[in-house]
């Protein structure tokens, strides 16, 4: 089941069947720094995928261990990026892929190997999806807390950030976006620092224009390295905060929750065009004073 701005399940055009869906070609995307260890296990999963990828970047953020060795031996296309963070690794990684759909995971997932089959999968059968995210299960950690401790670690990452954007966010260890979404954003992202989550902030930019769907049976593999320090768990907190507020005032929630209601009235009103029904107008009049239209007039967030 796929979770958009509603429930929904991956559906066929009308006049295509199963055995006629083409695939999108896919980059797939890892940014490392000093993680040589994991990211020679992650591409081996990827090497034994179900459906191949068409190519894997692996972007070296100033690695000082052999984790760009590591990629080239595995048959990677190794891209190097000085600026240290994960927002220019990212960043750099999806101006370096080639193909139709980047594929978005880090240097210690897992993936399954069904993982780029699944993605692509969802993405020829929606073309309205821009990008589709997934779960996550632990991989490491006491086994006994692997399971509760996903649910409750994504569960609330979810949740909340949901809230806060008016739509699903990516999850910047599972997720898939089309190339052409990326190539309509990138001028806007934050390259720098380390102080933002680049998910949340690539979703910030996407949304609510782009549509983005989780599916649950998108799965991944992660370590559980970010919840094993007590220290870790408030500067995750605190940076997923400011990759909200940095867009602030023109992205607070409530606009955003405006423009999603808009741009699925708008999605009804085309569908009803296309099935040659009529379409009412909508009323006329100012705008609410917490408008899109007035926060841009307040001027860029600084």
């Amino acid at each position: 089941m796929l979770v958009g701005r509603s429930v929904a399940r991956p559906r066929l055009h009308p006049d295509a069947r199963p055995g006629q869906l083409v695939r999108p070609t896919v980059s797939v995307v890892i940014p490392v720094r000093d993680d040589a260890g994991h990211l020679r296990a992650c591409l081996q999963a990827l090497a034994g995928q179900t459906v191949a990828p068409d190519e894997v970047v692996v972007v070296d953020n100033a690695s000082r261990d052999d984790s760009a060795e590591v990629a080239r031996l595995a048959g990677a296309r190794v891209v190097h990026e000085p600026v240290v963070g994960i927002p220019a690794a990212a960043a750099a990684g999806y101006d370096a892929a080639r193909h139709e759909v980047i594929a978005r995971l880090d240097a210690d997932c897992v993936p399954p190997a069904d993982w780029i089959e699944r993605l692509g999968d969802v993405l020829a059968a929606r073309p309205d999806v821009d990008a589709v995210t997934g779960a996550a299960r632990f991989l490491d950690g006491p086994r006994a807390l692997r399971g509760i401790a996903a649910v409750a670690y994504l569960g609330a990452y979810f949740a909340s950030v949901t809230l806060a954007l008016g739509h699903p966010p990516l999850f910047g260890s599972n997720f898939a976006l089309r190339r052409d979404a990326w190539l309509r954003v990138r001028d806007e992202v934050h390259r720098e620092g380390t102080h933002l989550h680049d998910d949340i902030d690539l979703s910030v930019h996407l949304g609510p224009r782009h549509r983005i769907v989780v599916d649950p049976r998108l799965r991944m593999g992660i370590s559980m390295r970010p919840l094993t320090r007590p220290s870790t768990l408030p500067l995750r907190m605190t940076r997923g905060m400011a990759s909200l507020t940095v867009h602030w005032p023109q992205e607070l929630p409530w606009l955003r929750w405006w423009r999603t209601g808009q741009r699925i009235r708008d999605d009804r009103q085309a569908r009803r065009l296309a099935a040659g029904g009529t379409i009412r107008s909508a009323p006329t009049g100012s705008l609410p004073v917490s408008s899109p239209e007035a926060a841009r007039r307040r001027g860029p967030a600084r």
